[in-house]
């Protein structure tokens, strides 16, 4: 029997929140590898591994592909290339916390822009709040922000942006996780130009390259999966609004690993970015457990909750690739183990 909406969408925000954990740990990992390899040489070792192990585990058949998945597939790879270097460039001049928080102006604003409904857009705004304050605390605390800092950070924050509308493309279009495994693979080669001299030091270094290898699972293998197999079931608005819990753990990173102090300013914008993510979660399960009701009701032969299931064994609407309001698509994928 297939899963209701609703347990869907149970499933997508604990695969977002699986992602918001993994991401600013595998971040701190890396932080300690900047003296040696550099922000960009992190980020071209740490995609060249993350590539390395989804290609073997997946084993993508992009000979098959059309014009179209290739097309995805590469302004995907752009997009986490960018996205990656410029997070890294940014976190070695300013502290974890702020600049999570800053970068998730891009998918805030996504948010924002796709969102068509009152409650939607209230939490948005809760959300803004706490990103202000979680910015003004940069500004006016004991450690002011780096401006080259901020600048690096807000270019990530673009390309995060862009990196969520290029997955849910490339999900849409590419079965499994194929267009994952080769987006990390064009993002490897677009890196190519700065990864080639890491190599050489990381090759002297054992240690280094375990270092580098915790920070790709950490920071890439992990999330990436989880937020393409999350976005399979949440719609793009929705999906960019959770990612607001990535401050509040980015900034627990931040504190556990690298010894970076929350003043209570920082903690009070943190709880609005998790009031603002629990509220849009059960504003999206309420939702969807109203159109399970609904269903269900409308076919009495059903199991309460169910929803109808047509011959092919599927919940009719749940393969809506291309549907405005849910913004994706939800058919599972297998995540690596």
């Amino acid at each position: 029997m297939q899963k209701s909406a609703s347990s869907r969408t149970l499933t997508g925000v604990a695969l977002v929140i699986g992602s918001c954990l993994s991401l600013p740990f595998g971040a701190a990992v890396a932080a300690q590898l900047f003296p040696v390899l550099g922000p960009w040489g992190v980020t071209s070792l740490r995609v060249a591994i993350a590539a390395l192990l989804l290609v073997v585990i997946v084993r993508p058949r992009p000979r098959r592909w059309t014009r179209q998945q290739w097309a995805a597939a590469l302004l995907f790879g752009l997009s986490l290339a960018a996205m990656n270097g410029f997070f890294y460039a940014a976190i070695d001049r300013i502290p974890l916390g702020p600049a999570v928080a800053i970068e998730f102006l891009g998918p805030l604003v996504l948010a924002a822009v796709l969102t068509r409904r009152l409650p939607d857009a209230v939490w948005v705004g809760v959300a803004v709040i706490g990103m202000g304050l979680l910015f003004v605390d940069g500004v006016v605390g004991a450690e002011p922000l780096d401006p080259l800092g901020v600048v690096f950070i807000l270019i990530a924050a673009g390309f995060w942006a862009m990196y969520i509308r290029t997955s849910a493309k490339v999900g849409a279009v590419i079965p499994g996780s194929g267009g994952l495994a080769m987006g990390l693979v064009v993002a490897a080669v677009l890196l190519l130009p700065v990864g080639i001299p890491t190599a050489t030091v990381v090759a002297a270094d054992p240690q280094l390259l375990l270092l580098a290898g915790i920070t790709a699972v950490l920071s890439s293998v992990i999330p990436y999966s989880f937020e393409l197999a999350a976005l399979r079931r949440l719609p793009q608005r929705v999906f960019g609004v959770l990612l607001s819990l990535e401050p509040a753990f980015a900034t627990l990173a931040g504190w556990l690993i690298l010894g970076q102090d929350a003043s209570p300013l920082r903690l009070l914008a943190i709880a609005l970015v998790v009031a603002a993510s629990i509220g849009t979660t059960l504003g999206i399960r309420r939702a969807r457990r109203r159109a399970d009701d609904a269903e269900s009701a409308a076919d009495p032969t059903t199991e309460p909750g169910a929803g109808p299931v047509t011959e092919s064994g599927a919940v009719p609407g749940s393969d809506r690739r291309n549907d405005p309001e849910t913004g994706v698509f939800t058919a599972p994928i297998p995540l690596p183990d």
